[in-house]
């Protein structure tokens, strides 16, 4: 039921982040045992029932750049219809550019999908939302923070970020003291009430450069297959990011954004948040 595949699977939310149905065609199926090992690492719960299915498209996020993976199902065009229900996606770490999903047959009798088949890819939209509302969050608070203490702390800058609906928080390089919490949700607050456009756009490194943000430039490595610019993500008067994940259109669209506390280790802060 494999299938080689030379290029990488498009990553059709890149384009569009509102499509919750695509249909494409299936490019391979395997049983989760047939993964290579490294591949079988990634996904912390496979087991024998389940079974590992690239796409020549797919609009479900792998989970990366802090972002969880889509939920959802893949299901064949032709009937009698095949489903699998879908509970993870994740890049291939062996072979370059390949989104793996993870799920089992709706019907354990029917495991039936071959290459070259036409399904349909339907994703959880509640969760998505979900999860772009938090991504969308994420990167208001960054830019408040740096808008408020990139010139207040020494050696200030953005680190990385968790966006999971139970773990969300951005973190920074320098002290930020408890003193700070009130002014950050001051700024965060006023950022939502502006309903701020959040833009997708795909820079050059000489876009970066004419906006004065050399110090954004990625590693030409991370472009996803047949790419040739990177994909960033400008919140409108505010901060631009490369980005990867999906995002709500407007600030004002995260909701209720609360930053929850500020922690400080070993010259690291991190600001957790939720949002309701």
């Amino acid at each position: 039921m494999a299938s080689q595949q030379t290029s990488g699977t498009i990553l059709s939310f890149h384009h569009d982040g509102k499509l919750l149905n695509l249909q494409t065609t299936v490019v391979s199926i395997r049983p989760f045992s047939a993964l290579e090992e490294q591949n079988r690492a990634i996904f912390k719960d496979g087991g024998d029932d389940d079974y590992v299915i690239v796409t020549k498209e797919t609009i479900f996020h792998p989970q990366g750049g802090g972002q969880p993976s889509d939920e959802g199902s893949i299901t064949s065009v032709a009937s009698p219809a095949v489903s699998i229900n879908i509970r993870a996606a994740r890049m291939d770490v062996v072979n370059d550019g390949l989104v793996l999903h993870l799920g089992r047959f709706k019907d354990s009798t029917a495991t039936t999908l071959q290459p070259g088949d036409i399904v349909e890819q339907s994703i959880d939209a509640e969760k998505r939302l979900l999860y772009s509302r938090l991504h969308t969050a994420g990167h208001v608070l960054g830019s408040a923070v740096r808008h408020l203490l990139e010139k207040e702390i020494e050696g200030f800058d953005e680190l990385k970020a968790s966006h999971f609906p139970d773990s969300a928080a951005c973190e920074f390089r320098g002290l930020i003291e408890g003193k700070w919490k009130q002014p950050i949700q001051e700024r965060v607050d006023d950022y939502l009430r502006r309903a701020m456009p959040v833009e997708i756009d795909f820079w050059t490194e000489d876009d970066f450069k004419r906006e004065g943000l050399e110090r954004l430039i990625p590693d030409r490595s991370l472009l996803p297959p047949g790419e040739t610019k990177f994909r960033v993500v400008r919140i409108v008067g505010a901060e631009v990011y490369p980005c990867g994940g999906t995002h709500v259109d407007t600030t004002d669209l995260c909701g209720a954004t609360t930053v929850k506390k500020i922690g400080r280790s070993k010259g690291i802060s991190r600001v957790s948040y939720t949002v309701a």
